[in-house]
């Protein structure tokens, strides 16, 4: 076991992220022993696994208590620890609240319907589905033309978008904005989803065609700028 558990930590560490259908992150979901295992070595480098069943990867981060011996140094870790400036937590929020949310909608959807198929007597022990069936992604030049204005223009956006890529929050391909390893990973959805879908930018959640339908409402830059809660 300790040699499994070397290599799934070292993988962890140098890759920042795993898919979860990786033999070894499979090993550490269902077997009890081997993530107790996992979980106490990582407390011990003051760590954590971030995993959720809706997630197609699985990252390591810091533990909260850590967060201030980190990343106290700086100004940005107040606002997020990735040194992300408002603009591009704000484009983050946005791709967040277009991508994950109905994605989320979609899996439980799926789930319950296995669950109710009486043909199926195994249905509720059927894997949550994951990958670009389920989260096809968002036209760049459709969010563009919704939120680049407000998000600095061209060069901003451009450049912003970019920087997310290259954190792993997206994938940019056929200019399409498709869901990242770490975009269902690194952002509480507990905490950020009821501000969305309740708040200002529930608008953002209708889609017409191949634009994103949102009327501008008061507070929607604030909301934007202080939505995004990242986990170290």
């Amino acid at each position: 076991m300790d040699q499994a558990l070397n290599i799934l930590l070292a993988r962890l560490l140098a890759h920042r992220f795993i898919p979860r259908r990786d033999p070894l992150a499979r090993r550490a979901l269902i077997d009890e022993g081997f993530r107790e295992s996992l979980e106490h070595r990582l407390n011990e480098c003051g760590l954590q696994l971030l995993e959720n069943p809706y997630a197609e990867y699985i990252a390591v981060g810091l533990k909260p208590e850590m967060e201030d011996w980190v990343f106290g140094e700086g100004e940005n870790w107040l606002s997020n620890n990735m040194g992300l400036p408002r603009d591009a937590i704000a484009l983050l929020v946005v791709l967040w609240a277009l991508i994950v949310l109905p994605k989320r909608e979609r899996q439980i959807a799926r789930a319950e319907g296995a669950g109710d198929t009486q043909s199926d007597m195994f249905g509720e022990q059927k894997p949550i589905t994951h990958g670009e069936e389920i989260a096809p992604g968002v036209p760049e030049d459709a969010v563009y033309a919704d939120f680049g204005k407000k998000l600095g223009g061209k060069a901003r956006f451009s450049m912003n978008l970019g920087q997310l890529a290259k954190l792993g929050f997206v994938v940019r391909r056929n200019k399409m904005i498709q869901e990242g390893p770490l975009l269902d990973l690194m952002i509480d959805y507990a905490k950020l989803a009821p501000r969305i879908i309740e708040g200002a930018l529930g608008e953002v959640l209708k889609l017409s065609g191949t634009r994103i339908a949102m009327e501008a409402e008061p507070g929607d830059d604030e909301a934007l700028d202080d939505s995004a809660e990242l986990e170290a």
